[in-house]
């Protein structure tokens, strides 16, 4: 039955690798949730009337490198400034406006700046529920976005909105550096903002999300790990899974996820692309890198369909078998 709710699927199921506020709602309603990648860890979940984020990070602004990445070279006529761990970086609103018109909620995995950096624009502007950490939720604090929008988790949460359900999973971010990154640092209360990419890039935590939507189960990663025993039970149509480099560190990373979901019926890799580069930038060595992520889900799961998804598509998933 789960599998045969993608029946629809508007996409082909041959893998494309090339990367190129709550406001009135609208009155039409489908029924069918489509899915777009806004680059990075961001992702649109939306069925026409609800719109649900989750890490929205447009700017692509030329900041400090995750550590062990190769650093992108800039290209000629990237005049984007440069921003050091103190300084404040302004958002990209005019890209962030270009593709985000309204939300109805933002989730939020972590509180590293490629995770929240729009987020407080994005919260001002359409009005919409954030739901993270209180490690982010101290930063859109900071931003003065009211605390009415602002429902803060630690993971176990299990929460009812009517037009979708959504369960907090508690996780682990990725094991940056050859398994040398750990931090404990959240962003504290009471800090005002600007902030400088420092204040507010303590990571406060991880979760994932499972969006339960018009009968589908899609499961959201914000990095390259996660807790086996939190996903036990788990059954997601769709799972949003960190594909980038430093998923090599965790043993048997896909197999073990697969085994773990209950072989779900489509996996869409998320946070492979360079985010230090502009989305007009050539991600060619990502899109070869994400190559070895598609061969381990083939192994592990040949049944599973993979999508490498583009920049803004729309990849809509049909109408579930209720």
């Amino acid at each position: 039955m789960r599998k045969s709710a993608f029946a629809s699927f508007a996409l082909a199921t041959t893998l494309t690798c090339a990367v190129t506020g709550q406001n009135p709602p609208s009155s039409e309603k489908s029924g069918q949730v489509t899915l777009r990648w806004l680059g990075t860890a961001g992702w649109e979940i939306s069925d026409g009337t609800t719109v649900i984020l989750i890490d929205p990070y447009l700017s692509r602004i030329f900041g400090p490198q995750p550590p062990g990445r190769i650093p992108y070279a800039r290209t000629p006529g990237d005049a984007r400034p440069v921003y050091g761990w103190d300084d404040v970086a302004t958002p990209d609103v005019a890209a962030i406006d270009a593709h985000v018109q309204r939300a109805n909620f933002v989730l939020v995995t972590h509180t590293h700046y490629d995770h929240v950096l729009d987020v407080p624009h994005i919260a001002l502007k359409t009005h919409a529920t954030v739901i993270g950490t209180e490690s982010t939720e101290n930063v859109l604090r900071a931003y003065k976005v009211p605390k009415e929008q602002l429902i803060t988790v630690r993971g176990g949460e299990d929460y009812e909105f009517g037009a979708f359900s959504l369960k907090v999973i508690p996780s682990l971010h990725s094991p940056l550096d050859r398994k040398h990154y750990f931090s404990s640092e959240k962003a504290p209360e009471g800090m005002k903002a600007p902030l400088t990419l420092r204040q507010m890039h303590p990571e406060g935590g991880t979760l994932a999300f499972l969006v339960r939507f018009h009968g589908h189960q899609i499961l959201a990663f914000g990095g390259m790990n996660y807790i086996e025993r939190e996903i036990e039970g788990l059954q997601p149509d769709v799972v949003l899974m960190g594909a980038a480099a430093s998923r090599k560190e965790i043993h048997d990373y896909s197999g073990r996820l697969m085994r773990g979901l209950h072989y779900p019926a489509f996996v869409l890799p998320t946070h492979w692309d360079n985010f230090t580069a502009p989305f007009e930038a050539s991600q060619q060595p990502s899109i070869d890198a994400v190559q070895s992520f598609v061969e381990e889900i083939k192994a592990a799961s040949p049944k599973t369909k993979i999508i490498v998804p583009k920049y803004f598509e729309a990849i809509p998933l049909g109408t579930a078998a209720q």
